[in-house]
């Protein structure tokens, strides 16, 4: 089992310095906790994630299963700001209740200049799934 670099409240430290802007306007995602390639993101009901109707907005959806896939490679790899998104691919499987949403990413690859990982979002407190994410991300030398 790989060994982390990162604990949850020096990823969220991390977070919280280097791009402080995803709590502007109100509460953005919150960093639950971090595990060998693993990470677990809730984003908070906020009416700025909302969509006409009262629903979480894919928009919102599409950036917490981003930064929930950065936070799980930064867990392993230490704080690497330049780790950036090379592709992004969303089911959106059903529409969110009006309450938090939870991300679940998983690193399924971890090499040396690529990660591949999927996420799997719901809404707190139910078991279906409201979107399946896989996403790659390009790695710094290090």
């Amino acid at each position: 089992m790989p060994s982390l670099m990162m604990d949850r409240d020096a990823v969220a430290a991390f977070l919280n310095e280097v791009f402080p802007q995803i709590h502007h306007g109100g509460p953005g995602p919150v960093v639950e906790s971090v595990g060998p390639l693993t990470a677990t993101m809730r984003l908070p009901y906020h009416e700025r994630h909302l969509r006409p109707g009262g629903t979480l907005s894919g928009p919102a959806m599409m950036g917490l299963a981003d930064v929930a896939l950065y936070v799980a490679i930064l867990a392993q790899i230490g704080p690497v700001a330049l780790a950036v998104t090379t592709n992004l691919s969303f089911n959106f499987m059903r529409k969110p209740a009006k309450g938090d949403l939870l991300a679940e990413a998983r690193l399924l690859k971890l090499g040396r200049s690529l990660a591949v990982g999927e996420v799997l979002i719901r809404s707190a407190g139910a078991d279906d799934l409201v979107c399946h994410a896989t996403g790659t991300y390009a790695l710094p030398p290090r």
